[in-house]
């Protein structure tokens, strides 16, 4: 379950989807050599890119290129998600976020 952490609302929880990701790591940062700090998933789409805090920010990129709102951290043991537009967390917990992501 997933809990939103601030009083506002993901009003972007309909464009979550049943993703593939696209590899393991952020395919842009391979295919230059370069590496990433950690990496998210696009869950509109399944894309994996870097996160912020690396050199490239393949995410943010991708979300500025799509529209695609709403990310997940794509490292082990991390199940927040993160929507651009909203600047809001969505963390385990709520039952929202979860009716919304399996419909």
């Amino acid at each position: 379950m997933t809990q939103q952490t601030q009083e506002a609302e993901c009003t972007h929880l309909d464009q979550i989807r049943d993703v593939t990701p696209s590899g393991e790591g952020c395919k842009q940062c391979l295919a230059r050599g370069d590496t990433w700090v950690h990496l998210r998933l696009c869950m509109t789409c399944g894309n994996v890119g870097c996160c912020d805090d690396s050199k490239n920010k393949h995410a943010t990129k991708h979300f500025h290129r799509t529209k695609h709102p709403i990310i997940r951290s794509f490292e082990p043991g991390e199940d927040w998600m993160w929507c651009y537009v909203d600047e809001i967390a969505l963390v385990e917990g709520d039952e929202e976020v979860e009716e919304e992501a399996a419909s």
